[in-house]
């Protein structure tokens, strides 16, 4: 990559062209074609990656066998920062989903630039917090998602049943057709069957069968209100999983660029 490139890459716009052109003395090209993997979870690695032509699609497999695509990356962008810093195995998938040309950037040749110029530490940790904002925000939305499917693929035929009738009950066709119901009722045993009215003023038969209606509704639409408080919690307990591995990966982020200071200072 030339130092016009270099420069257009937001990590490194701050640089002169004297650090500019220093950085692109550790750089090494590699071409990828298209379809090709660059690197899977949890394999060793130790650099990371600048994208001059093409695009990078970066990926993860859930807990239910679905790839999930984080990021498609382009011309400018960066990825594999996180095993460059730590040092350990990558954390998704990286492949090329056109032919494309990489810069790679290892992490002994990062840490001598780092201590020649540290105004990158800023831009890098800018960088990585707003992917992780990122990557909560897709999480957020694939937890909600599979709560729904994790419920609806154990419902049984009581719980949709109860989940009808509590849909149905707190809508307003039961009030219009509670109206209907009961307007027929009274016509017919005070018009229609004056003579011999099936339930007489003060229509003591359909008391009873308005409070018998009443007695099943009400633990019914418990039931189905229960089982919406119980989602509700475990969609809650996995937010709070999903914030708490976002705050100890940004914890750890911000230790390791300090110990990276630290070493420049020294």
């Amino acid at each position: 990559m030339d130092a016009a490139n270099l420069r257009s890459v937001p990590l490194f716009a701050s640089l002169d062209s004297k650090a500019t052109a220093e950085l692109g003395e550790y750089l090494t090209i590699h071409d990828y074609p298209k379809s090709a993997m660059i690197f899977r979870n949890g394999d060793p690695g130790d650099a990371m990656y600048l994208i001059d032509v093409g695009k990078v699609r970066i990926s993860v497999t859930d807990a239910d066998g679905h790839a999930v695509t984080l990021a498609e990356l382009g011309p400018g962008d960066f990825f594999g920062e996180m095993s460059m810093l730590d040092g350990h195995g990558r954390s998704a998938n990286a492949t090329a989903t056109e032919n494309a040309r990489l810069a790679q950037l290892t992490r002994d040749d990062f840490l001598s630039f780092m201590r020649s110029d540290p105004r990158v530490t800023l831009e890098l940790l800018t960088a990585l917090t707003g992917r992780l904002r990122r990557t909560d925000d897709l999480l957020r939305h694939r937890v909600s998602r599979n709560i729904n499917e994790m419920e609806a693929a154990r419902m049984t035929l009581s719980d949709r049943a109860s989940d009808k009738i509590a849909e149905f009950g707190g809508s307003w066709k039961f009030i219009f057709t509670g109206i209907a119901f009961l307007i027929v009722w009274v016509v017919t045993n005070t018009v229609l069957l004056a003579h011999k009215p099936f339930d007489v003023y003060p229509f003591v038969l359909l008391n009873l069968v308005l409070n018998m209606i009443f007695a099943l509704q009400a633990p019914i639409i418990m039931m189905s209100q229960n089982r919406q408080a119980e989602k509700d919690r475990l969609r809650a307990n996995l937010d709070y999983q999903v914030n708490l591995k976002n705050e100890l990966l940004l914890s750890d982020i911000i230790r390791r660029l300090d110990e990276i200071a630290k070493r420049k200072r020294e």
